[in-house]
């Protein structure tokens, strides 16, 4: 086990340094200047040789890339801007406030809005698949899986618009979505969030409800749950120890993709209910070219999905003994 963390976080570490890579030479395929956007109209050459030169971009692309991710390790100096200590990701190109900063205070909107809404999916999802895997052809199956595909067809920035109109603004039975911290008040936490949770839930239950149900009825089939059931194991014995076991295999994998992808960012859902978390900082960057904020962000979001593949794997070997890690 250790020697496949081992390698998997080497390997973690080398994807992020090449989306890091392409991330700093794609913005530089953009026609804008952030030096022009820093300094304004009344811009003389020297003072954009200054903000050049306090933005860190008064050097060759490659030079500062290399000064950039030589500041996550050692930290680096920004001219006017003072010092940034290790781990540095730079100043905003836009308001001239550290990145890394600037994501940790939008970080816990975003990780409320993702463990929530995993809370809610995974329980429904995997719920409604386990019922209709039990009551396979009854009516139980039949509505489970009309929902799922009706479910997998939606997409959030429809559901959620919908969803704003009628239960806010309509009937008035749930809150207009905001963010309060959890240690605040955990009530109004609940209430701020619970819409864009059970929009989420809508869209992402569909695939757990198909997945577990596929899974799930073949698991039952195989020959070593009907030897279980001939040697006279209760139902419940049989479907929670051999066939939900190993039906939850893939369930877990999705689930670390998409718990990953939440964390990095839900730009579409935070965008429709107007919620600053780290998806709306990524969507406000690039649209302001701001290149630190948009590496931060990235970094973040790949880093995110790939931690929680490795951590999938791990827990393959727990919840399946036939998978072994080398």
């Amino acid at each position: 086990m250790l020697r496949f963390l081992v390698r998997r976080v080497l390997g973690a570490l080398v994807i992020l340094l090449i989306i890091s890579a392409v991330t700093f030479w794609l913005f530089y395929a953009i026609p804008r200047d952030p030096a022009m956007m820093s300094c304004g109209k009344n811009c003389t050459p020297d003072m954009l040789a200054k903000v050049r030169h306090n933005l860190g971009i008064d050097h060759p692309v490659p030079v500062q890339y290399w000064y950039w991710l030589k500041g996550i390790f050692v930290g680096r100096s920004y001219g006017d801007f003072g010092d940034c200590s290790a781990p540095c990701l730079g100043y905003s190109f836009a308001n001239n406030q550290p990145v890394l900063g600037t994501i940790m205070d939008r970080l816990p909107l975003t990780l409320s809005l993702a463990f929530g809404a995993a809370v809610v999916f995974l329980i429904i999802g995997v719920g409604a698949g386990m019922i209709a895997a039990v009551r396979q052809g009854k009516w139980q199956d039949k509505l489970a899986t009309s929902a799922s595909l009706l479910g997998a067809s939606l997409q959030i920035y429809f559901v959620g618009y919908i969803a704003l109109y009628f239960l806010v603004f309509k009937l008035g039975v749930l809150d207009n979505p905001s963010y309060t911290p959890l240690t605040e008040n955990p009530a109004k936490w609940i209430s701020g969030l619970l819409l864009p949770w059970i929009v989420l839930a809508i869209i992402f239950t569909a695939n757990y409800t198909r997945m577990s149900r596929s899974q799930l009825v073949e698991q039952l089939s195989e020959d070593y749950v009907r030897t279980a059931r001939a040697k006279g194991l209760s139902r419940a014995n049989v479907f929670f120890r051999f066939a939900w076991r190993g039906a939850m295999g893939p369930i877990v994998t999705i689930f670390g993709v998409d718990l990953g992808t939440l964390i990095g960012g839900a730009i579409i859902t935070e965008t429709v209910f107007s919620l600053q978390g780290v998806g709306r900082l990524a969507l406000d960057s690039v649209n302001k070219s701001d290149l630190p904020m948009v590496l931060g962000v990235t970094v973040l979001a790949a880093g995110a999905i790939v931690i929680f593949n490795i951590i999938v794997d791990a827990v393959y070997a727990l919840i399946d003994p036939r998978i072994r890690l080398a």
